[in-house]
């Protein structure tokens, strides 16, 4: 008896040791578990023993000799607290010394921390000396000294960890008021949550109203998909905790919540029937309320410096827009400040003329193929019953495929209540579009409809000035223009002046009519023929005129030649033409009037001379 005295007198004293160094400790598990396994063995002779510290709704092993390789999710405190009704010390049930790291230990003992939630199982291979000593009355006392400095040392890591958590929660809060950058903030939450609660998983779910623009890892908050916890947490603005058998997980839901809106929901996620302490919920109401904070001071910052900008972006727009550029160059303006403003993977603009739908150049690639052609019949079925634009978070969803861009923007060109057109803007990322960013591009289209509307309808009318409304070849004006300035800047050139033999004969034969598609089927050979290496004009009546500049002396008879033995062959009925012919280079550039008299001459040299040929000019015809 003496010495069970003597041996719960060292025990104390070295536990009481422990709990003196715990004060400026902050993990003693380790030093309570050491202590304890060298008390065993020192005093009863104990080599193999086990120590499982129930907290957190499962059971952490410290075992110094040997590793423990086991799955503990499986083993739950329901199943082994029954064990212990008759006493705290009982022998290792069978479905654990079934496991084959348990096998060695004969007993279990139940150190149990009163009300403070923390338990701990010690497994051992008993000895004689320890079968003596647990049926001695010292024993009870052991028992409850060994788990009341257990006890001691949780609420002294509890209070040493919230001393952490707060010291961590001011120097956020600190950073949350000298910083406007949204990424530095959120990064800042998730790592503080991370470092507290190690085992948690934490998750962000911002509302849809939130700049996409940002490197941290977030999660839109969507109604239609979000657990009705989360939607009660965001509405409320109250932390919800939430059973999630589904996931196996139990979720906290804190809001994230300025003075003046929610922006989202702190999710953390832990083992299924793990309960949250008071203090626990505390740190994370605090935390999401410090967030929502700092968070809404950053966004209305932003806000105010997007105002200033969005303003300068739309004056800017107006004022270059008015500037009568024509519409290929206003398009092209609208799409680098589309792309500027909104970084959009995708942009288009189409066109609508009653029916008939034009893609015009500046779109990008994917619009010409059949995702792209998607897009545009889906916009343009919707313009065709309303003039509201299109703000869509999630296209697959909508569209009812699986498409590789989701978020889409579709705002309509609107003139006198008429749509015009359309543009459309996309991104691969849903919700990537703020509301923000909807109601501006909604602003720059509305400023550009009447200039774009402007530029096409001058466009038309030059069109017309400027080309010959039967057979669609340039005007002569234009046609002279465009000599003119080939004779001042071009190295060389050739003019051919081309007449219709007999056309008149083909009036009075087969009407007006019929002559007038003979000249549009000339007229078309001609474009054919010469494509963009010159132009092709309408001279006057039955007269037309080709122009190439910068050709080869050796291709010019050649063309020639092909022209005229290709006309009899391009129209029905078929007709034949003259030709006259002149060339010139750098060294010799004629008079601008004087280039056309010497063509009208050997045009009249081929009339004279046979017709169906063509006729170069030389200074001989002259007299």
């Amino acid at each position: 008896m003496r010495e069970h005295r003597e041996i719960l007198t060292n025990i104390k004293s070295d536990l009481l040791s422990l709990c003196i160094d715990s004060m400026n400790e902050k993990n003693c598990y380790d030093e309570y578990v050491l202590l304890m396994q060298k008390s065993l063995k020192q005093h009863f002779d104990i080599d193999k023993c086990c120590f499982l510290l129930y907290e957190c709704e499962s059971f952490i092993p410290f075992n110094i000799k040997s590793s423990i390789e086991i799955d503990f999710t499986d083993i739950h405190w329901s199943n082994i607290s029954t064990h212990f009704s008759s006493g705290k010390l009982v022998e290792v049930p069978r479905f654990l010394s079934n496991i084959k790291e348990f096998n060695p230990f004969s007993h279990m003992l139940l150190l149990k921390t009163g009300s403070f939630g923390v338990f701990c199982i010690v497994l051992l291979d008993a000895t004689p000396k320890w079968i003596t000593f647990s049926q001695s009355e010292y024993f009870e006392n052991f028992v409850d000294i060994t788990a009341n400095i257990l006890k001691v040392l949780c609420k002294n890591i509890e209070i040493l960890q919230n001393e952490n958590q707060y010291r961590k929660l001011y120097n956020m809060t600190d950073l949350f008021h000298s910083t406007m950058d949204i990424d530095l903030i959120l990064e800042n939450v998730l790592f503080t949550i991370q470092d507290n609660f190690p085992d948690f998983n934490v998750e962000l779910i911002l509302s849809n109203d939130q700049d996409r623009q940002t490197k941290v890892h977030i999660k839109p908050f969507d109604y239609l998909s979000e657990r009705p916890a989360a939607i009660e947490a965001f509405v409320s603005g109250t932390i919800t905790i939430e059973q999630a058998s589904d996931l196996n997980r139990c979720l906290l839901n804190a809001p994230i919540k300025g003075r003046q809106a929610i922006y989202g929901i702190l999710q953390v996620s832990a083992p299924l029937y793990y309960v949250y302490s008071k203090t626990q919920e505390d740190f994370i109401r605090m935390l999401a309320h410090a967030s929502g904070n700092a968070l809404e001071n950053a966004k209305l910052y932003h806000q105010s410096h997007r105002l200033i900008s969005d303003l300068q972006l739309i004056n800017e727009t107006s004022h270059r827009l008015n500037m009568k550029l024509d519409s290929k160059e206003m398009f092209m303006f609208l799409h680098k400040q589309l792309i500027k403003s909104f970084q959009p993977m995708e942009v288009c603009f189409v066109l609508m003329n009653d029916s008939e739908l034009k893609l015009t150049e500046e779109s990008t690639e994917l619009f010409d193929t059949e995702e792209g052609r998607l897009f545009i019949d889906h916009v343009s079925k919707h313009f065709e019953n309303s003039q509201e634009p299109l703000f869509i978070a999630d296209c697959s969803r909508l569209i009812g495929k699986d498409l590789h861009f989701n978020s889409m923007m579709a705002i309509p060109m609107v003139v006198e209540q008429r749509i015009n057109g359309f543009s459309i803007v996309l991104h691969q990322d849903s919700y990537f579009f703020s509301f923000d960013s909807f109601k501006l591009m909604q602003s720059l289209i509305h400023h550009s409809s009447l200039a774009i509307a402007n530029s096409i309808l001058r466009n038309k009318l030059q069109e017309m000035v400027d080309h010959d409304h039967l057979t669609k070849l340039h005007a002569r004006s234009f046609f002279d223009n465009f000599v003119g300035n080939s004779l001042k800047n071009d190295s060389s050139g050739m003019f051919l002046l081309i007449d219709i033999d007999n056309f008149k004969r083909v009036n009075d034969t087969y009407g007006h009519q019929v002559g007038d598609e003979v000249l549009v089927q000339i007229g078309n050979q001609l474009k054919n023929m010469i494509g963009t290496r010159g132009i092709c004009a309408r001279w006057g009546g039955e007269e037309l005129a080709v122009y190439v500049p910068n050709i080869l002396v050796d291709e010019v008879e050649k063309l020639a030649t092909q022209i005229v033995e290709s006309i009899p062959e391009a129209t029905n009925p078929a007709v034949t033409v003259s030709a006259g012919l002149i060339t010139w280079n750098a060294k010799e550039r004629p008079e601008f009037q004087e280039f056309f008299l010497h063509a009208d001459t050997a045009l009249y040299n081929a009339k004279s001379t046979g017709k169906n040929k063509f006729s170069i000019f030389n200074k001989s015809m002259l007299f």
